[in-house]
């Protein structure tokens, strides 16, 4: 089993360049596992209280339940992935079931960051993006799919967004074995990765 890391501010392209990847190996052959699936559990506290958690921050996800299944599925059980609801800011009941493959991904804006979690990879991939892009695809994003007004996308990211990519995920680039600029853009640098990747896969016998 092989298990990849994939870091990156938000809207950096870290989506695009696992698309790639998938589409690069044989059907079946890579589960993806999202660092936002495994934000805390929330359901003790009040909307009010959910409402102050700072997302982007390490302490807001769940490292011990991700080490725990990443290494469940290293020896090959099964998985129940938690779901997360960014409208409701708290997990839903419903779980995803992810069984082991051969490859394994790990994608979030701080999957690098945790020491335990990184020395369960083989891979380690930043994806490198212009910060007016992101910001941009931010905006585009989070107008459409979760439900928030131009202002309140700025205002978040002036306020929360941008220092905590400079003190926490930008940092992070030095575990990096390969680093992707101009994200999901960057076809040869992707192309070449994925070349890598399907090298680590074992030839059918």
């Amino acid at each position: 089993m092989t298990i990849i890391g994939i870091a990156g501010g938000t809207g950096s392209g870290k989506t695009t360049v696992v698309k790639k990847i998938v589409n690069a190996l044989p059907p079946h052959y890579v589960a993806v596992v999202p660092l936002d699936s495994y934000y805390n559990d929330t359901s003790h506290m009040t909307d009010d209280e959910r409402r102050k958690i700072n997302f982007d921050h390490p302490d807001a996800f769940d490292w011990k339940l991700l080490i725990k299944q990443i290494n469940m599925l290293r020896n090959g059980e099964a998985i129940e992935q938690p779901t997360y609801s960014y409208i409701l800011s708290n997990r839903l009941k419903e779980t995803v079931h992810v069984n082991p493959k051969p490859v394994i991904i790990i994608e979030g804006i701080m999957t690098l960051i945790n020491k335990k979690l990184r020395d369960l990879m083989d891979l380690k991939i930043f994806v490198d993006t212009d910060s007016d892009e992101r910001l941009i695809r931010n905006i585009q994003r989070d107008v459409v799919e979760r439900g928030r007004t131009v202002d309140m996308v700025l205002d978040r990211y002036l306020s929360v967004l941008k220092p905590m990519h400079e003190q926490f995920i930008e940092p992070t680039k030095k575990y990096a074995d390969l680093i992707i600029p101009q994200g999901g853009e960057n076809l040869k640098g992707i192309g070449i990765l994925c070349k890598y990747i399907e090298g680590l896969v074992p030839p059918k016998e």
